[in-house]
């Protein structure tokens, strides 16, 4: 009887840790924006580093894959990776649709009015999420998307 609990508290901790590892291995998986509309992207985490290329799209969505003091390895969209300083980085929620032909719907259903298609890679802000849809912005107009059809913070 006492081996049986000992091997279930051994199976439970060990589910514990496994599950809390992934909670703490997913907190660098945040997604930020780009805060400006000229941001360089190096090769490693210092201005000393060259630059690879410059982006020049503000609120562009990135994924935080590392951190080394006040910079930040990302990817973006097109999974080009590199380092950004912290300072050039927005916690403004925006998204790629990455589907071809979403529409933006009027309410967050597709039986309300269609508003617009968007085309594969177009940039939207993203205003709030329900289960399914979120509430963006996207040039003039502002309406519901299926969560699907977004890359970047949707939760």
């Amino acid at each position: 009887m006492i081996k049986n609990k000992n091997k279930y508290k051994i199976y439970f901790i060990s589910i514990f840790i496994i599950f809390s590892t992934k909670a703490f291995s997913n907190e660098n998986n945040n997604f930020l924006s780009l805060k400006n509309n000229q941001v360089n992207l190096r090769q490693g985490p210092s201005f000393e580093y060259p630059i690879k290329f410059t982006y020049q799209k503000k609120y562009l969505p990135v994924i935080i894959l590392d951190k080394s003091e006040t910079w930040r390895k990302i990817k973006d969209f097109n999974n080009n990776s590199g380092w950004i300083h912290i300072s050039q980085l927005s916690k403004k929620r925006s998204g790629i649709n990455i589907k071809k032909n979403s529409i933006l719907y009027k309410k967050s259903t597709i039986y309300s009015k269609p508003l617009a298609k968007l085309e594969v890679g177009r940039l939207v802000l993203i205003n709030k999420c329900n289960v399914k849809w979120c509430k963006i912005k996207s040039g003039n107009f502002d309406g519901w998307i299926d969560k699907k059809s977004l890359w970047g913070k949707v939760k």
